[in-house]
């Protein structure tokens, strides 16, 4: 996990500044990187949702912070990868990690 600091009035949730809400904010950014592929906005949502509800699980607490921030990110296939690489979800098309209904949707949002 990476995790970079950045001043407050560099950063805004939910259109405010972070350095407006106060000096004991809970703030947290998490950044999701998926690859291209089939993620429709009901996925993401789920996505979203899940990762702050285990977010609040892991930091003890009942519920997500309102100022808990997840950036759904979508790398475009064919882009490179931090070990030089290039990523591509369309090796993983035949590995069986994906149903042949995803697979079929995956090739369908690609174009592929």
């Amino acid at each position: 996990m990476h995790f970079v600091e950045r001043e407050p009035d560099m950063m805004a949730i939910g259109g405010r500044l972070l350095a407006d809400i106060g000096p004991d904010a809970d703030v947290m950014v998490i950044d999701v990187a998926v690859m291209d592929g089939d993620w429709s906005r009901e996925v993401r949502t789920a996505v979203v949702e899940r990762v702050l509800a285990a977010m609040a699980d892991a930091c003890g607490l009942p519920q997500p912070s309102p100022t808990w921030w997840v950036n759904f990110r979508v790398i475009d296939e064919g882009s490179w990868g931090s070990s030089g690489g290039v990523l591509s979800v369309l090796s993983l098309l035949d590995s069986g990690v994906f149903t042949e209904e995803k697979v079929k949707a995956i090739r369908a949002a690609l174009g592929a």
